[in-house]
């Protein structure tokens, strides 16, 4: 189900096409060849180098970076990241989740970070292949909730940062973090104003991994996105120079510029696992027998299938046009990214069960490969951020002056 490019600008266009040659000369032949290590490997061995190798071959690993050192010039950035994640998920999320965050945490340090930080860190991003970077705000007592506007001190991260000299302190604990276990450099948020709230008592910093009192604990064991690790992060008297300091006090305000492309990037990966699922069954079913003729001609196997095409278009156009509202700096951009993630993991879930359903009794089967798909699509209901609270927020930001807080006292 080739993706559609109306409306795609010509550069657009060429990096959909190599991306999806990629995914289907590359990707895709890997996944089928480590199916085994997708389970059997430990969490070291896990992580896909070889793609990232292969990927920075195609210009498209370091696309965050500034073009000063290295980096490639986007005109539409958040719509460029749509299409590529589209394509690079449809051969396998797990990548295309460590890929991302590369993306993402490169273009939060190009807009946040010092030129010197700047200076000492995107070289070295742009010069290895296996730099992999990290972007740590949850916590085990606190994640999705802390978005409601329950912004008191009692609802503050649990992680802090106390400012001793010329250096910050860092003491905490954080989970769930996407390249988690296998970073070299993290952003890590922790409440450095004790008297205040998530919204205007947290700071930023940047952490390599290798400073001392910062110690990586264990994986999370997922049954999905499993060429994905995230990880736990210790932080015991964590000394860093007051230099690493990114945003003080404000980091949430002003990180716009990585949770909304990092929206639109969720509900494209999403929406590349469920035209995976859908191209798969696709053949199936016109080459599978059943009673006497090919599933696609039994009305129901039909319906199926123009159903799951049909939400795929759906998520597909919801994603675009959140894309283009950030790309624009429009106001609504925030709640069409918040729409599009929830609308996306809500539909495509829904066509890789489809997909699966249609294989029957092979559909659970590993050797299928089907059920992959479905359990990557499980993953994205809890992703970055709960569809409660996503939704919680679509209606605040609709009815700003008559929406309860949902959170706190009116």
């Amino acid at each position: 189900m080739r993706m559609s490019t109306m409306e795609l600008s010509e550069e657009d266009r060429l990096l959909a096409d190599t991306a999806r040659r990629f995914s289907d000369e590359v990707v895709i032949p890997w996944v089928a060849n480590n199916r085994d290590r997708e389970w059997l490997a430990p969490p070291e061995e896990r992580v896909p180098y070889e793609l990232l190798e292969a990927v920075d071959a195609l210009g498209i690993r370091t696309l965050g970076v500034p073009e000063k050192y290295g980096g490639v010039p986007l005109e539409h950035q958040a719509l460029t990241f749509a299409v590529l994640a589209e394509e690079l998920s449809r051969g396998d999320s797990g990548f295309m989740d460590t890929l991302a965050q590369v993306w993402k945490v490169s273009v939060l340090l190009s807009n946040c970070a010092s030129e010197e930080l700047q200076d000492e860190w995107f070289p070295k991003i742009v010069e290895d292949t296996g730099f992999l970077l990290a972007h740590a705000l949850t916590e085990p007592r606190g994640a999705s909730d802390r978005w409601l506007p329950y912004d008191v001190p009692e609802a503050a991260m649990q992680t802090r940062a106390t400012r001793d000299g010329d250096d910050w302190v860092l003491n905490g604990r954080k989970h769930f973090i996407t390249n988690g276990y296998d970073a070299k450099l993290y952003v890590i948020y922790a409440n450095s104003d004790p008297t205040k709230g998530i919204r205007s008592g947290t700071s930023s910093f940047l952490v390599p991994r290798d400073t001392p009192g910062f110690t990586i604990g264990r994986v999370h064991e997922k049954f999905g996105a499993r060429f994905m690790n995230q990880g736990e992060l210790i932080f015991d008297d964590c000394r860093i120079p007051a230099s690493h300091l990114l945003i003080e006090n404000d980091a949430l305000g002003k990180a716009g510029v990585y949770f909304q492309p990092g929206k639109v990037l969720q509900a494209a990966k999403n929406l590349g696992v469920g035209v995976a699922a859908y191209e798969e069954t696709s053949q199936y079913v016109q080459e599978f027998v059943q009673g006497g003729k090919v599933l696609i001609k039994h009305q129901v196997v039909a319906k199926a299938m123009a159903e799951m095409a049909t939400k795929i278009e759906s998520v597909r156009a919801m994603t675009r046009l959140a894309a283009r509202a950030v790309d624009a700096g429009a106001d609504d951009a925030s709640y069409l990214t918040w729409m599009a993630k929830v609308y996306a993991g809500d539909n495509i879930f829904d066509v890789c069960r489809s997909a699966m359903e249609l294989h029957g009794g092979s559909g659970v089967m590993r050797d299928t490969g089907i059920e992959k798909h479905f359990r990557d699509a499980a993953i994205f209901l809890h992703m970055d951020g709960t569809a409660d609270v996503h939704k919680f927020k679509i209606a605040k930001a609709l009815f700003p002056e008559t929406a309860a807080e949902y959170a706190g006292v009116e």
